[in-house]
């Protein structure tokens, strides 16, 4: 062997050792924190936090590289895990085991923390316009993947609307929630029977999830998921039946 392939050898040796080290480092786990006066014993018997919410975004943008810009500018101090254009394009921008900055200040039930405990999905729309099928077809093949994954339940497919209902009111009334429903993802009740007399639709609304701190704006909220409507201050018949039936609550 001549010095010249000796030394070619020695060098790619030392860069799959280099390698090496840097792929072990990465899969090595250490902790963030940890207590100064305390003893560290690590322990194999722990797992990566797994998401149980699936949180739907609109973007409000009339183009996806706008929203991409926005999206990974740490300015903005705003991200998801998936942004998915009008074209059907899916782009990861978070791993799946991070916590994205996508659902801010936001309720659902007792949890206060969406961020950590979910997945956050970006679609590219203005707000005001229909989402095309090829978009939504993305997004129910995206769904089917991470729901599987994470065993996460049908119910907990939310909009960002519903868990910050002072604030957002995004993917807006035009996403189909009943399509995606039909798909596997979400709740919905076709043509429920009227809710009964004497039922309480204030302590429904909190019971399904929303935060009724603010009624009016969990009531628009509700009807802009289920019925695809803005502005209404009150619940109607049919908005009642709707809740009823989602809360699967005794005839």
């Amino acid at each position: 062997m001549t010095k010249t392939a000796v030394h070619a050898l020695a060098r790619i040796l030392r860069i799959g050792l280099l390698m090496s080290a840097v792929f072990l480092a990465g899969c090595m786990t250490t902790p963030e924190v940890r207590q100064p006066d305390a003893t560290w014993v690590p322990s194999p018997n722990f797992d990566e936090r797994r998401p149980n919410f699936v949180i739907i975004h609109g973007t409000t943008s009339e183009r996806v590289e706008h929203a991409l810009r926005t999206l990974t500018d740490p300015e903005r101090k705003v991200s998801a895990h998936y942004l998915i254009g009008r074209d059907g394009q899916v782009i990861q921008l978070v791993d799946e085991r991070q916590r994205a900055w996508h659902a801010g200040a936001s309720r659902w039930g007792m949890l206060s923390d969406l961020n950590s405990a979910s997945i956050g999905i970006e679609l590219d729309n203005t707000g005001y316009e229909a989402f095309p099928d090829v978009q939504i077809d993305a997004l129910v093949a995206l769904l089917r993947d991470v729901v599987e994954r994470h065993l996460i339940p049908p119910a907990n497919i939310l909009g960002h609307g519903d868990i910050a209902p002072r604030r957002k009111v995004d993917p807006s009334r035009h996403f189909p929630w009943q399509r995606l429903a039909k798909a596997g993802f979400g709740l919905w009740c076709d043509n429920p029977p009227p809710a009964p007399t004497g039922f309480d639709a204030h302590l429904g609304l909190r019971a399904f999830g929303y935060d009724t701190s603010d009624l009016l704006a969990a009531k628009q909220a509700f009807r802009r998921h289920f019925a695809g409507e803005d502005g209404a201050e009150e619940l109607t018949p049919a908005d009642r039946a709707m809740l009823y039936c989602l809360l699967g609550l005794p005839r």
